[in-house]
């Protein structure tokens, strides 16, 4: 069986002692496809630079909400995200968004650092990888200004009306270990959910490791364990749920 681990983030410091053997545990768990995503510019220029030194990992450019206000202070930050996204082995535009959940950059800062990412994306034609964390109105409003676009709702933690909403727009939705260990039946329910055309898989690594490794460093690997309990949960074979959601990120990323 084959995964796509479709939002890791393997260029980040937390593997710099160990990141050739963890590229390596993942091949051999079958995780044959990692996009690695940018939370910030110069983050994203390590994503590329790992994912042009490596098989099989992608990159994905763009500006965590959290980083939102550095992107805006920065007088060059529109040319060095567009020169970023032309890199070979882009895959995505991201992670961009909005997060409320305990952040000190303003609303106003973040949503004008998603717009003026979605706008500069939309030129690309690439795909968008989203982070909407207790943001959902506000996110959901600037959106629907730019029509559909194609992308995943990274990170999905929410219930089955947001579910909806994200399935309405067409976007496709990332599930991770938050899956294996929550105790929200909304959200256990909303996974039940999602159809398989519209599912991909994800580790968000280092961080969320699923409950069967809870404590460790969440790596790539980890993709096969939240397709395992997915596959229980939503009562598919774990074979559909691991080709299925492969077909559909290579389809949706072009990888």
């Amino acid at each position: 069986m084959e995964f796509v681990d479709t939002h890791s983030h393997l260029q980040f410091e937390s593997f710099d002692r160990n990141r050739d053997a963890v590229y390596e545990a993942a091949s051999a768990a079958g995780v044959k496809r990692i996009i690695c995503v940018g939370t910030s510019l110069a983050d994203s220029q390590k994503a590329i630079t790992y994912a042009n030194a490596k098989d099989g990992v992608w990159a994905a450019v763009g500006v965590h909400p959290h980083e939102a206000a550095d992107f805006l202070n920065d007088p060059n930050s529109k040319t060095k995200l567009s020169q970023l996204l032309e890199a070979k082995k882009v895959a995505a535009v991201g992670e961009i968004g909005l997060d409320y959940y305990k952040s000190r950059t303003p609303k106003d800062v973040q949503e004008k650092a998603f717009r003026t990412q979605l706008e500069i994306g939309l030129l690309t034609g690439l795909p968008f990888s989203f982070h909407a964390r207790d943001a959902w109105g506000d996110f959901w409003r600037i959106l629907d200004d730019y029509g559909q676009l194609r992308g995943v709702l990274h990170s999905f933690s929410s219930g089955v009306k947001q579910l909806d909403a994200a399935l309405e727009r067409g976007l496709h939705i990332g599930l991770n270990g938050i899956m294996t260990f929550t105790k929200d039946h909304a959200q256990l329910d909303a996974a039940r959910q999602v159809p398989l055309e519209r599912l991909v898989l994800e580790t968000d690594a280092p961080f969320l490791a699923p409950a069967a490794v809870r404590g460790q460093v969440c790596e790539p690997k980890h993709t096969a364990i939240t397709a395992e309990f997915l596959a229980k949960l939503r009562n598919q074979p774990l074979e559909q749920v691991a080709k299925t959601t492969t077909d559909n990120a290579v389809k949706l990323f072009k990888i």
